[in-house]
């Protein structure tokens, strides 16, 4: 075991996936890093064994292994702002439990980080697990009213992304902050539970002035959809739900008054690609899956309505830490907008 003081901590947070987890674990002991590092394991209530079968096969491992227990499920955000505050070390990295990174991962992503810079987050390139010749992402884009897509989602990996670059966030999925950073504008927004929640710190942190650098070189392959399954109706209200309160609490107004008409432009051009067979919406089969997929996203929308008040109350607290105008805001938006077909054809 490492017991130097950690330059960097890795958080894991797992429910429930033993095997999946040990997989992940796995990856990080064969990291090719010069420096030590400690994996931050928060269980959210497993009961499968999940925190005793890393305990015993990874206590003594290559990483310093530290476990937080949770008796409950208590989501995605409050689980890593958990191990946010758990770590002591310059730079935390997350890397979700469905995930293995390859051995340069940890140190690709390190070398996005000058001493001072206002670099305060890093992107990996993120393969699609079962078909690692396929893009699941490389870094964020977004469309302007809140639903945020992976950059060159579902797209065959040709060298299109293999160069050092600014992209507007990165995937929790795994991904880097600068401890300073976190320090200033907080961790995640618990209110968003899971889903969404990477696409709010991360508009957040930009907000504040700091940037995100994609590392493509900080390579790991991701099992898609295994938290609560693709097709999951659950999964679609909390994606729903969450891109309206990422707006409302962080959208310029002049972007968020014109919420509705995005809105109504993405739910006609989905509702074209779902007759198709192709979209998010698509992937549900049959008139019946499709409705219930439909339904979802109507839910999602209602319980964003209950939420409304406590986000704009939010959008007060933002400008304390605010380096960039709405304008400015704005503009990085539409700069890193994606296009509505593509949005609209591929499934997340």
């Amino acid at each position: 075991m490492n017991t130097g003081s950690p330059t960097v901590s890795v958080v894991v947070v797992n429910w429930n996936r033993r095997e999946l987890l040990r997989s992940c674990l796995q990856s990080l002991s064969s990291q090719q890093f010069k420096g030590s590092f400690e994996v931050i394991l928060v269980d959210n209530g497993s009961a499968d064994g999940s925190a005793e079968m890393a305990e015993a096969e990874f206590g003594h491992s290559t990483f310093r292994l530290r476990i937080i227990r949770n008796r409950e499920n208590r989501g995605f955000c409050a689980a890593n702002n958990q191990g946010f505050r758990a770590s002591d070390s310059d730079l935390v990295a997350l890397l979700n439990n469905d995930a293995e990174a390859e051995d340069l991962w940890l140190a690709s992503l390190v070398r996005a980080f000058e001493p001072g810079g206002n670099v305060g987050m890093a992107a990996s390139k993120i393969l699609v697990y079962e078909d690692p010749g396929r893009i699941d992402k490389a870094g964020h884009l977004i469309y302007p009213d809140g639903q945020n897509r992976g950059r060159g989602t579902g797209e065959r990996d040709h060298g299109q992304f293999d160069h050092v670059e600014e992209v507007l966030w990165p995937d929790g999925c795994a991904a880097m902050y600068r401890r300073a950073m976190l320090g200033e504008i907080g961790g995640f927004d618990e209110d968003f539970f899971a889903y969404g929640d990477d696409a709010e710190l991360g508009l957040r942190a930009r907000i504040a002035g700091w940037t995100c650098l994609y590392m493509p070189d900080a390579v790991v392959r991701h099992r898609r959809g295994e938290t609560l399954g693709l097709r999951s109706t659950r999964r679609l209200r909390l994606i729903e739900r969450n891109r309206v309160l990422l707006a409302a609490k962080l959208f310029p107004w002049s972007l968020l008054v014109l919420n509705p008409v995005f809105f109504a432009a993405r739910l006609a051009a989905g509702a074209w690609a779902a007759l198709r067979g192709r979209g998010e919406v698509g992937r549900h089969t049959g008139i019946r899956g499709k409705l219930q997929a439909a339904g979802a996203v109507l839910l999602g929308d209602i319980e964003a309505l209950a939420l409304l008040p406590r986000m704009l109350k939010k959008r007060s607290e933002v400008n304390r830490i605010r380096r960039l105008s709405p304008a400015q805001v704005k503009r990085l938006l539409l700069d890193h907008r994606i296009p509505l077909r593509q949005l609209t054809e591929q499934a997340i």
